[in-house]
């Protein structure tokens, strides 16, 4: 049976609701009578799915929408509209509300729109099924800083699937790839100087948007490879540059250079990750992260050869 709170202020609403889905055989309905109650039946009952009318008292459908997203970002939510709150339903979808249903046509529109949301709901749970079994994930980026937003994204996303690591470690670990990135498409393929920023912040990003267009730089790539094995979940970005002497970075933390940009990234990836290594020439850097007990075997991969 499929789960469904149906959240409402109004006594006669929740039961409309509520007649609306016992007239499918494989739905089962608990009501909540405000925001603050609809919370605890969620951490109690574990619903598949919860309607929320918008307006009501303390705790509205819009902030409800907002609270069940921190606590329970896989709930997906679809709110009963009147009239006049379209726009606050848009918000609530910017928010991540699945859908909404206006109540002038509920009796016809309620339950499509919820058998369509759990649809969807149960093919991103695949989705998140099949991340589990990943091995490796490797990406040949041209070098678009546009892109390195795009795979931080990407990561992000597929870390908080994949469930391997504590969301302040998701965090750090997705810090330290964007520096990595970012040392790959300004300091290895279009071999800026960071000095050059210290100096003048506009000339620095004016060169490079010169060398983005110069045969010698526009061709080269930054490559990104992600591997999973039982304890550790470890990251690999090189690019096509002449590399660098990490051993010549100054240390961010001496108060001389504290305020400074050069090697503050990688002084941060290395505070963030459990491993950072680089490889002779400077263009790779490979860095692991462990995962902590209870995540150990979180996903199925095998070694991962290069």
């Amino acid at each position: 049976m499929t789960r469904i709170l149906v959240v409402d202020d109004v006594k006669a609403d929740r039961r409309l609701v509520e007649g609306l889905l016992a007239a499918e055989d494989d739905f089962e309905s608990r009501t909540a009578s405000d925001g603050a109650d609809a919370l605890d039946v969620i951490k109690d009952w574990s619903p598949d799915l919860v309607v929320t009318d918008l307006q009501m008292p303390q705790i509205d459908g819009l902030e409800l929408v907002t609270l069940i997203k921190e606590e329970f970002p896989q709930l997906p939510v679809i709110l009963l509209t009147g009239k006049g709150s379209e726009e606050i339903a848009i918000e609530a979808i910017s928010r991540g509300a699945a859908s909404y249903v206006p109540k002038r046509i509920m009796s016809h529109d309620l339950v499509p729109t919820v058998r369509r949301v759990l649809a969807t709901a149960a093919t991103a749970d695949n989705e998140r099924l099949l991340l589990r079994h990943l091995e490796s994930l490797s990406f040949d980026l041209e070098n678009d800083a546009s892109l390195i937003s795009v795979l931080v994204g990407h990561l992000r996303a597929m870390l908080d699937d994949l469930a391997v690591l504590d969301e302040s470690d998701r965090v750090r670990v997705t810090s330290a790839v964007l520096e990595a990135l970012q040392n790959a498409y300004y300091h290895g393929n279009l071999e800026l100087d960071s000095s050059l920023r210290e100096q003048d912040g506009h000339q620095y990003e004016d060169l490079a948007k010169e060398r983005l267009t110069d045969p010698a730089y526009q061709g080269r790539r930054i490559h990104f490879r992600m591997f999973i094995e039982e304890e550790c979940i470890g990251f690999v970005v090189s690019d096509d540059g002449p590399g660098f002497h990490v051993g010549e970075l100054p240390n961010p933390t001496d108060p001389e250079f504290f305020d400074r940009p050069h090697g503050r990234g990688v002084f941060l990836m290395r505070a963030f990750m459990d491993s950072v290594d680089f490889n002779d020439r400077g263009n790779e850097v490979t860095m692991i992260k462990h995962l902590s007990p209870q995540h150990q075997g979180s996903a199925t991969p095998q070694p991962v050869l290069a």
